[in-house]
């Protein structure tokens, strides 16, 4: 799956405009590389996104293409 995508299925990014925003920007990190949109996210990437001053690290538990608005924080695993 798209990383834009995955960021918007997972809900850490609300919409998939802003999250492919973010990588053209280079504020998404996945592995310690600056990610595109289209990179593939798998299971145990580590995604780090900067929102101004506070950055989130979490990492990939499971992909999936649709999931309960409910679920969506058990796609991924907030990391330190």
């Amino acid at each position: 799956m798209r990383l834009d995508k995955y960021l918007k299925v997972s809900r850490i990014i609300k919409r998939r405009t802003v999250a492919n925003e973010a990588c053209d920007a280079g504020r998404v990190v996945v592995n310690g590389k600056a990610a595109r949109a289209s990179y593939d996210v798998k299971q145990g990437d580590i995604i780090e996104i900067a929102f101004g001053e506070r950055t989130v690290k979490v990492q990939v538990l499971t992909v999936a293409e649709v999931i309960k608005k409910e679920d969506a924080d058990s796609l991924y695993k907030i990391v330190d």
